[in-house]
């Protein structure tokens, strides 16, 4: 349909189509939220066109500021002069990276001349730094016309690559035949690849100095743009953002906006070296090492180092200067998601997950999940500045619950002997070739674990399976008083959180796994490390006897677990936190391996100032906002946000009431009252009603059936009832019975079934009439897909996802809100 534009108040919105008059009133009110720099909160219902609303409402805004901005800047670049601002409200024409606040106020009864001096240099500097922008800006604009109308640029540009490649293969045969011509071998004073195992050198902050040079971050920087004023919009699900993508290709923004796709190393990268260590946070490491070693590789060709090592860690192939700068360019060229972003990298032998961070400072429209915007060690890494941007974060009705979920770790007693086991054993191994802060911070490590054990009930020295706990139950504990009890008091966990970043250990220490939990160095190793080998196989029998599920034949390749230690990293960190603003919660179960240590965040907002503090304004939006109050007072005013920079805006939804038939069923066919409370949701007679009332509705429901359970555990057990009494057998005579898959990656292969087995049965008649589908409220497919016509003809609920008010953390977390409010209230 031919696009309209929509004016509301004198500002123009194109849309596809003649939008409702909510969506007018949603593009209004937000064009005026992130023109007055304020919060606000957006509830529009499923099916109400909320995205479209989004798209259209903040790219007009976004239009429009580009405009002022650029006419702004012509005015300035020809008068030569430009009113200054107390530091409150920066002239629209700055970007980002152009705004400066004044660092001091200027001395009472200075000189007219010195203040006339003064503000002359600032308008010329101000002026010289508009024309670099505008020379960058110019140049950027025509090297993605020339990739737009000049399709040679690309095939020179891959002949190029094809090139170097074989240039590479011959120099690298070249030298292979001339270390065999000289028929000397280096000596070896470690065994082949140990090398690489090896810690080295650590310096800490105070150490360094200015010891790092420029040369190795010369090709970033050359990447390295302006960054321009840009919205940046997250969502939950990888399915959620794909299809945020797919509504901006086919809005009429789709052709003309800078888009850029972001994701983890594990969606993104192309390496399948890399790719096949399956945990995210070994490829990670894997990743980071690799960038490591290629800058250790270019100075050591410089420097030629007194001792080189054996053999160098391969660099990746596709990270390199000309291979980025054309994926960049490319990037922006067009509006491409996560799997056109990975065949583009693939087709230019260029890293995905780098040439999207380096399109980040151009572009004008940055989608990506939340954990990469909400994790303020994620975003930094990413190359993200929120200053002055706009964020826009859709589905958050669980937006406190998931930073909640960010910030928070749980170790269980076997994770804790496993890694005191694997760094003890390291150590003892090449120890004597560590320099003395590496063995120091070792010991620390290794002096925190088994505190944690300790703390527990436990013995670090014995196999967690089949240690016994004298204590069990759940304490809660403050993060001061676990300290103190745990007698760790007396270390600085904010040094040891950093040295593991730095130093990279997880990653050396699951090295040193893999390769002796296989191959032995000398017969003199295999006595000293075959206990190892044993203790680490007691602790993980379920990796040998776990079949693989049917369906996943796929996936017969189980990923490697990461090290233990990658995992306590994130509770050493979570151990940083303010006293007031999380606990600690010991779980004692009958065995140290079943017990666990966990960190609750209790305040959320601690982690969400930064980004309400940086931003020139943040939307939160969802297709349910209730309770706003949450919201406001949990999230917003406990990050310093005032209530009047608050906005709400609410509208109702679009179909008509005669569409739909909502029912709310008390009592099933043989009369037995429906009550899914914890005490009685598990008792069998609940689950038959349940069973009976789903299998008349499939008897008369044609097409699809979505049914929704409170929890994965729970949604198990009624499987498992209802195989047992027969009653999935007679499902399946009418309805084809899917499972929401337990893989994220499975989801899409489990949708394209159930959407084909639907439309078979439709054209085929016969007894099956269509699909049931069993999820989960809150999982996979609970939000951000559209089951459409006969893909969801009736969605049923089972009960409400409640939480278990027995719980200790919801009954700590209650605990906490009221004494929190209550301060709020009556300061």
């Amino acid at each position: 349909m031919a696009n309209k534009t929509q004016e509301d108040g004198g500002i123009h919105f194109p849309f596809p189509f003649t939008p409702y008059s909510i969506q007018k009133d949603f593009m209004a009110e937000l064009y005026r939220v992130l023109d007055a720099g304020k919060i606000g909160i957006f509830e529009s219902p499923t099916g109400t066109g909320k995205s479209l609303s989004l798209i259209c409402g903040a790219l007009s805004w976004l239009r429009d500021f580009e405009q002022k901005k650029h006419q702004e800047e012509a005015r300035l670049l020809e008068t030569g002069t430009v009113p200054l601002s107390d530091g409150k409200d920066q002239p629209p024409f700055l970007s980002s990276s152009c705004k400066e606040t004044p660092d001091t106020l200027r001395p009472a009864g200075e000189p007219d001349w010195v203040t006339q001096f003064v503000q002359k240099k600032e308008e010329r500097d101000l002026v010289d730094r508009l024309k670099e922008e505008q020379v960058r800006r110019k140049k950027r604009e025509e090297r993605l016309q020339q990739i737009r109308h000049n399709a040679q640029l690309k095939y020179a540009a891959k002949r190029m690559r094809r090139e170097e490649e074989e240039m590479e293969r011959l120099l690298h045969l070249s030298r292979e035949m001339l270390a065999e011509g000289t028929g000397t071998e280096p000596l070896e004073q470690l065994v082949c690849g140990d090398e690489e195992l090896v810690l080295a050198e650590y310096e800490s902050d105070e150490e360094k100095g200015a010891a790092r040079g420029v040369d190795e971050e010369e090709e970033e920087e050359d990447l390295e743009e302006e960054h321009v004023t840009k919205i940046y919009y997250c969502s939950r699900t990888h399915s959620q953002l794909a299809q945020f993508v797919h509504e901006v290709q086919r809005s009429p923004f789709g052709k003309d906006t800078r888009l850029v796709s972001l994701g983890s190393r594990q969606n993104l990268c192309i390496n399948e070296d890399v790719k096949n260590l399956g945990s995210a946070q070994l490829i990670n490491d894997r990743c980071m090492e690799m960038q490591r070693s290629k800058h250790e590789k270019s100075r050591a060709e410089d420097e030629k180092p007194k001792r080189r090592r054996q053999e160098h860690q391969a660099a990746c192939p596709f990270y390199s200067y000309e291979q980025l700068q054309l994926l960049r360019d490319e990037v922006l060229v067009g509006v491409k998601d996560i799997e056109q972003l990975v065949s583009l990298g693939k087709e230019a032998r260029a890293c995905p997950y780098y040439g999207s961070r380096f399109a980040i400072p151009a572009a004008q429209l940055v989608v990506l999940p939340y954990q990469m915007l909400l994790h303020g060690a994620t975003r930094q890494a990413a190359g993200i500045r929120l200053q002055g941007q706009v964020v826009v974060i859709d589905e958050a009705h669980n937006l406190i619950d998931t930073i909640t979920g960010i910030y928070s770790a749980e170790v269980s007693g076997s994770q804790f002997c496993q890694a005191h086991s694997q760094l003890l054993q390291y150590m003892e191994r090449y120890g004597k070739r560590l320099k003395a802060k590496n063995l120091m911070y070792i010991k620390q490590l290794l002096y925190l674990l088994e505190q944690f054990v300790t703390v527990l009930g436990g013995n670090i020295k014995q196999n967690p399976n089949t240690q016994s706990l004298s204590q069990t139950g759940t304490e809660l504990k403050t993060i001061n008083d676990f300290l103190f009890q745990s007698q760790i008091d007396n270390i600085n966990l904010f040094k040891v959180r950093r040295y593991c970043e730095k130093s990279m250990v997880s990653r050396k220490l699951f090295g040193f796994t893999e390769r002796y939990g296989t191959v032995l160095a000398s017969s003199r190793e295999q006595s000293r490390l075959a206990g190892f080998q044993h203790f680490l196989q007691s602790l993980q029998p379920a990796l040998t006897e776990t079949p693989v599920p049917h369906g996943d034949e796929g996936e017969a390749r189980v990923p490697r677990s990461a090290s233990p230690l990658m995992h306590i990293e994130g509770f050493l960190a979570a151990l940083t936190t303010a006293n007031q603003d999380g606990r600690v919660i010991l779980n004692r179960q009958g065995s140290l391996s079943l017990s666990s240590l966990k960190f609750l965040l209790l305040n959320p907002a601690v982690h969400f100032a930064q980004v309400v503090k940086e931003c020139r304004a943040v939307v939160i939006a969802g297709g349910t906002m209730q309770p706003v109050s949450d919201f406001r007072e949990q999230l917003l005013a406990c990050a310093g946000v005032e209530a009047e920079r608050v906005v709400e805006f609410s509208c109702g939804h679009v179909i008509p009431p005669d569409n739909i038939l909502p029912l709310v069923i008390c009592s099933g066919p043989s009369s037995q009252q429906l009550e899914f409370t914890y005490q009685k949701r598990e008792l069998p007679q609940m689950m038959d009603e349940t069973g009976r009332i789903l299998y008349n509705l499939c008897n008369v429901v044609p097409g699809g059936v979505v049914c929704f359970f409170p929890s994965y555990e729970y949604q198990r057990q009624v499987h498992a009832h209802w195989d047992k009494s027969g009653l999935l057998a007679r499902l399946a005579v009418r309805k084809k019975i899917f499972q929401e898959p337990k893989r994220a990656n499975q989801v899409e292969q489990v949708l394209l079934e159930y959407s084909r087995c639907i439309k078979c049965c439709g054209h085929a008649g016969g007894a099956v009439t269509g699909a049931l589908l069993l999820s989960v409220v809150g999982g996979k497919m609970s939000e951000g897909i559209n089951f459409s016509d006969d893909l969801g003809r009736c969605v049923v609920m089972v009960g409400m996802p409640y939480p278990n008010i027995k719980s200790p953390e919801l009954q700590e977390k209650m605990a906490y809100l009221d004494q929190t409010l209550l301060l709020a209230l009556c300061p």
